[in-house]
């Protein structure tokens, strides 16, 4: 059963505003087994509205749109909807009611435009949106359903939630669709894939789809399967689940949307210790992941970013000698400023960066990419050389991470 998206919104095509629904719809929707088949985005005009339903209509059994439903004139979504299904435009007094309120319980006059909003397409079916003046529209179609909603997100999530997915899940006979995603670091898809290339051959013969998705530093893992049974899908990609997981245990952090520091935060918490961070070229990267997540007070303490060397020499107490003999991108900067920060704070462990993230400041000896990560304790620090390439941001990134990684192998392998 196939699904498909549109979203509707000059804003979207020239990047002023970023299309985050897509995504979330997309996992909403594979959840009651769609498969989403095509995303799609597109102008706010009328023509263009009407090539895309037709095209979608070829493929998808629900197409759900976005966008183009406001009071001003540059929203053409609705008129658009009631010309292409041959209907015309309603009074519906419920939804008119419910503007009227929503104006009303906020003190704002309500504005004739606004109450044209309850002017709905007759043949449609009407979707009240709770968070909002703009209404959701579910149109039927020989089997097919076309849905319209409004582009801002909160209001979208709502009628999703509350009157699309309930609708849908009813409407259409779906597959259960099963995922379990494994979450590696510190290796390419390539060299895992080749790692378990066995492994992968024997999911194709299940039935089971493995995806690689791969991010700074990581690589993401999905199997999927669907059926109708669904205590067999489960238990079929479970045990291939735990064959990939445990081939590739050296490389492992987590499963599902479970994040570095995340993990790293359980770790800590599960051993009642803490942490702290000073970072140069990460420049606070690696705090504002530690103290992403809720609960993270109770074992992040802190971090300085020491950019300046004058900053490493007055507050961590890194030595000048040490500056002037090996710089600060060095073995031996990193674990002074892992020292000082322990000191400063007191926390059980602390990380440490320091290095080129350029486009500027490389050379023959120290090139972009090159960086120094130290990690552990008072009574033991531990240090690593990164070529992390030439990527600005890329740099940045893995060496956060590759820092939390490293510190969380070191205490589960009882190093620190």
């Amino acid at each position: 059963m196939q699904a498909e998206i549109i979203t509707i919104g000059d804003e979207l095509l020239i990047g002023q505003t970023i299309d985050t629904n897509s995504a979330w719809m997309g996992e909403q929707l594979n959840a009651i087994g769609m498969h989403v088949h095509q995303i799609t985005s597109i102008t706010d005009h009328p023509n263009h509205i009407k090539t895309a339903l037709d095209e979608a209509l070829k493929r998808s059994n629900l197409i759900l749109m976005t966008g183009g439903l406001g009071p001003t004139k540059d929203d053409v979504t609705k008129a658009t909807l009631t010309d292409y299904f041959n209907t015309k435009l309603v009074l519906n007094e419920e939804v008119l009611e419910g503007i009227e309120a929503y104006f009303s319980g906020r003190g704002i006059p309500i504005m004739e435009v606004n109450k044209l909003q309850a002017m709905l397409p007759e043949k449609c079916t009407v979707l009240r949106n709770l968070l909002g003046t703009a209404s959701g529209m579910w149109f039927d179609l020989d089997g097919k359903v076309v849905v319209s909603m409004p582009g801002v997100p909160y209001e979208m999530k709502g009628l999703m939630s509350n009157e699309v997915l309930p609708r849908a899940s009813k409407h259409f006979k779906t597959p259960f669709i099963y995922h379990r995603t494994l979450l590696t670091f510190g290796r390419g898809e390539s060299r895992i894939a080749e790692q378990i290339a066995d492994l992968e051959d024997e999911m194709v013969v299940q039935g089971i789809k493995l995806a690689y998705l791969p991010a700074a530093g990581r690589v993401k893992l999905r199997l999927s399967a669907s059926g109708t049974d669904k205590i067999d899908v489960m238990a079929n990609v479970d045990a291939f689940f735990d064959r990939v997981a445990e081939r590739l245990s050296d490389i492992v952090f987590g499963e599902g949307k479970t994040e570095m520091e995340e993990t790293l935060n359980a770790v800590l918490q599960a051993n009642s210790k803490t942490i702290a961070c000073a970072e140069s070229c990460t420049g606070g990267t690696i705090a504002a992941l530690l103290a992403k997540h809720p609960g993270s007070s109770t074992s992040f303490l802190g971090g300085v970013v020491a950019y300046a060397n004058e900053v490493k020499t007055a507050v961590l107490g890194v030595k000048e000698s040490t500056l002037a003999a090996h710089g600060a991108v060095s073995e031996q900067t990193v674990k002074e400023m892992v020292m000082g920060v322990i000191r400063l704070t007191g926390a059980d462990y602390a990380v440490s960066t320091s290095g080129v993230a350029g486009p500027d400041g490389g050379s023959e000896e120290k090139p972009i990419g090159t960086v120094w990560i130290a990690y552990g304790s008072a009574e033991k620090v531990f240090t690593k050389q990164l070529n992390l390439g030439t990527n600005r941001q890329r740099i940045i990134a893995v060496a956060g991470l590759s820092a939390l990684n490293m510190l969380r192998r070191a205490i589960l392998e009882g190093k620190v």
